[in-house]
C-alpha cells in the first residue's frame, strides 16, 4: 500500500474513535435532558444503570404516581406500579455480582428489573419507594 492509503486508513480509524467518544459524552447530556423533563412530576428521579446480564445501560429513572419510567436515547419504557409484586434493595445483582452502590430490584409479572444506583441516590429511592415483599404487594 502506498503511504497515502496508510494515512487515509489511519484517518478513518481516528474519525471512528472520535465519533464514538462524542456519542458517549453526548449520551450523558441526553439523560440530563430526560431527567429535567421528569423532575417536575416525579417523586424522585435520578441517573441509574439498567442491569441486563453483564451489561450496564445508563438510563434516567423516575418514580411517578402511576409508574416507574426508565429512559435513554434508545429505551423509553415503564413499569406500572400496580403490576409490581416485589421491591428490594441489595448490594449485589440477581446473578451474584457485587455492586459498589445498591441495586434496586423490581419483580413484575415474573420478570426482574435491576437498576444500579449510587448510595445517596439509593437512599432517596428507598425513602420514596420502600422495599416490599410479594405478600405486602398483594395487600396494597
Amino acid at each position: 500500500m502506498p503511504p497515502l492509503e496508510y494515512i487515509t486508513l489511519a484517518g478513518l480509524v481516528v474519525l471512528a474513535v472520535l465519533l464514538w467518544v462524542y456519542s458517549r459524552m453526548r449520551s450523558k447530556d441526553r439523560i440530563d435532558e430526560i431527567l429535567a423533563k421528569h423532575r417536575g412530576s416525579a417523586s424522585v428521579c435520578s441517573r441509574a444503570n439498567l442491569v441486563e446480564g453483564m451489561e450496564m445501560i445508563p438510563v434516567a429513572l423516575a418514580l411517578k404516581n402511576d409508574a416507574i419510567y426508565y429512559e435513554n436515547t434508545d429505551i423509553q419504557a415503564s413499569i406500572e406500579l400496580a403490576l409490581i409484586e416485589e421491591v428490594e434493595y441489595d448490594d449485589e445483582t440477581a446473578t451474584g455480582h457485587t455492586m459498589p452502590g445498591k441495586v434496586l430490584r423490581i419483580r413484575a409479572h415474573n420478570h426482574v428489573f435491576e437498576f444500579a444506583l449510587d448510595l445517596p441516590t439509593a437512599r432517596q429511592w428507598e425513602a420514596a419507594f420502600p422495599p416490599r415483599g410479594i405478600d405486602r404487594a398483594r395487600a396494597v
